[in-house]
């Protein structure tokens, strides 16, 4: 099946980018980033900022507001289901125009490591703005990274918070 990933959501004082690599089956009929409800995304960046997430409308205004912006490395790949393991024939989106517009992002974030890999592999070879961008893995809030509890998952992303307090 091929898929087809998101627009990215981004406020217009984006200092933080975070990255996933491609929207699962339950986000794509959804047409909205992490709705598959055991993934804890919307959990964690909610206890983060503090603001409810109970609707889309709630959740993009919190990436807007804080400052952030959110996407995948991935805009379309052939994939079965919604592991990450099974994407092929990937096809990145378009950094330079994102950084571009948003001059503002000093650091990117994974959500996960296939996130960063596909970032490794497709994005960075690419990058030609000559900006320095700090680059920070963090654990997967995908069901499927069930090593992590929620309070690991949140402290790991704490990161963020951390990194905007700074800037």
């Amino acid at each position: 099946m091929r898929a087809c990933g998101f627009p990215p959501i981004a406020g217009r004082k984006a200092r933080v980018l975070i990255l996933g690599s491609m929207p699962g089956v339950p986000s794509l009929r959804a047409q909205e980033y992490y709705a598959h409800k055991p993934n804890m995304f919307w959990k964690i960046m909610g206890a983060l900022f503090d603001m409810p997430v109970g609707t889309y409308a709630q959740k993009t205004a919190l990436i807007k507001n804080n400052r952030l912006a959110l996407w995948d490395v991935l805009k379309e790949c052939e994939r079965k289901g919604s592991s990450d393991a099974k994407i092929r024939n990937a096809e990145r989106n378009d950094f330079t125009a994102l950084l571009k517009k948003h001059p503002g992002i000093t650091h990117i974030v994974f959500n996960g490591k296939r996130a960063e890999l596909e970032f490794v592999r497709h994005v960075l070879p690419q990058l030609k703005n000559g900006k320095r961008f700090i680059f920070k893995p963090l654990p997967s809030t995908s069901p499927l990274n069930a090593r992590a509890s929620f309070e690991a998952k949140l402290k790991a992303w704490r990161y963020i918070p951390g990194v905007l307090q700074k800037t």
